[in-house]
């Protein structure tokens, strides 16, 4: 059986409280399942605006109409508006997406301090980000997270040290290729990785470069291609789960005629085999339609 591993990630308030139960509604619908992973602490969205200086940030912008995607009032959080808690507000409806059998993690505690901080942060930083949203995840769903993907596919040398301190047991913090067992400095070095492997609707949107300009029917040429082999597709709450909701529905309706079972990370991670994983460290690469640089799953080591 060939899956796709669907993961959720939810960056902003507004993502929790109307994409999140879209998307869950959707899924139950079709018989699917996917990973739902958190941003727990305060949503400061505004502060992403530094970001207009980084290459690329300003195509993307125009591409993808943010204003539209995320709404004015969200835009304005960490700025001319306070940044609401994401977690002490919706707690109860993330709680209730547990309960509806829907896999749950952290994608982090502050999105923006964690994507735009963690690359140079240092063992300290990184350690109380961590602990603020493994702390934050407990509160609300009473027992410990196991998984975690990084915002932003944002991640330094400490972190896979600190998800084992933690507990964490599996992560998806990267792009690549399929599974690996992260090394640092040559060593082995925290839980199992499971790479975003296609390109995210947001990257795809506008794209005048690529042969379909419709990013659902390039997504479906990429997964027709055979042989098939497992992915993992992560989308956003605040883009599949809102003005993208029905090209979403035509791309899972699809990937099922396609014959992939669609489901969580654990789902998997179940059907593995670690002793046939390579080991790979964790590099810096780059995504087109995407700004700046992201973790990136590195060359087996030998």
């Amino acid at each position: 059986m060939t899956r796709i591993a669907l993961k959720v990630d939810v960056d902003t308030l507004r993502g929790t409280r109307e994409g999140v139960p879209r998307l869950a509604s959707l899924l139950e619908r079709l018989g699917a399942n996917a990973t739902f992973l958190f941003s727990l602490g305060p949503d400061h969205t505004g502060w992403a605006i530094r970001r207009v200086f980084r290459r690329g940030f300003l195509g993307k912008v125009r591409r993808t109409s943010v204003v539209s995607q995320y709404g004015l009032k969200t835009l304005l959080y960490g700025t001319l508006l306070p940044g609401p808690h994401i977690g002490r507000r919706c707690g109860s409806l993330m709680k209730g997406i547990a309960q509806r059998g829907f896999e749950t993690g952290i994608h982090t505690y502050d999105h923006v301090r964690w994507q735009d901080g963690v690359s140079g942060a240092d063992l300290a930083w990184t350690r109380e980000q961590m602990r603020r949203a493994v702390d934050q995840y407990h509160s609300i769903f009473g027992a410990r997270a196991r998984i975690h993907g990084a915002a932003g596919w944002q991640v330094n040398s400490c972190v896979p040290a600190l998800q084992q301190e933690f507990g964490i047991e599996l992560a998806s913090d990267t792009r690549g290729v399929g599974p690996f067992l992260p090394c640092v400095a040559g060593k082995p070095a925290g839980p199992l990785q499971l790479p975003t492997t296609l390109p995210t609707l947001d990257e795809l949107i506008g794209r005048a470069d690529l042969s379909s300009r419709d990013p659902v029917d390039h997504l479906l040429s990429l997964t027709a291609v055979e042989p098939r082999r497992d992915q993992v597709y992560t989308l956003h709450a605040e883009i599949e789960g809102a003005a993208y909701l029905t090209a979403f529905e035509r791309l899972l309706t699809e990937w099922q005629r396609q014959r992939y079972q669609l489901g969580t990370l654990s789902d998997l991670r179940a059907s593995l085999s670690p002793g046939d994983l390579p080991r790979c460290p964790i590099v810096n690469g780059s995504v087109p339609g995407r700004s700046g640089t992201l973790a990136w799953q590195g060359e087996p080591l030998r």
